[in-house]
């Protein structure tokens, strides 16, 4: 009976153990653009905060305030991936147009994506990984006073 027993056990375990092992991690590439978009249009970025991407025309920085990561993660459940990643990397944007606000920052330049500590850089789009039920998008930029 207690060879039944352990026996089961270890089959669950193993079963457990190889479900994530297979998670779903697919990448996705999105135009920052078209978060920015979103961001405007839904009221939750103002245009007081302007983003660009490591590689993208940027004014001239006139001063730079420091450096933040913003690692942000939503629902993915009955989202298209697309639309899951746009929502994650939208909450990134908030949390660093919060950040840049409170330092006296007007822009966050040479944002790259950061997520699990990997940099990956582009100058149109940003990458997020999409799962069954999280999408995750993690980015890495600097704060600073840009000319107007």
């Amino acid at each position: 009976m207690k060879f039944l027993l352990k026996a089961t056990t270890t089959v669950l375990f193993a079963m457990l153990a190889a479900s994530t092992a297979h998670a779903r991690d697919t990448r996705v590439n999105i135009p920052l653009s078209d978060v920015i978009e979103l961001g405007r249009s839904s009221g939750k970025l103002d245009g007081s905060v302007r983003f660009f991407l490591q590689g993208a025309a940027t004014p001239a920085v006139e001063r730079r305030l420091g450096e933040g990561v913003s690692n942000k993660k939503t629902n993915a459940a009955n989202k298209s991936d697309e639309e899951a990643c746009r929502w994650a990397a939208l909450s990134a944007l908030i949390a660093f147009q919060e950040s840049a606000r409170s330092r006296g920052a007007n822009a966050v330049v040479n944002i790259i994506s950061y997520y699990k500590k990997n940099a990956w850089q582009d100058p149109a789009l940003i990458e997020c990984h999409a799962g069954a039920i999280m999408a995750g998008v993690a980015l890495k930029g600097e704060y600073a006073r840009v000319a107007e």
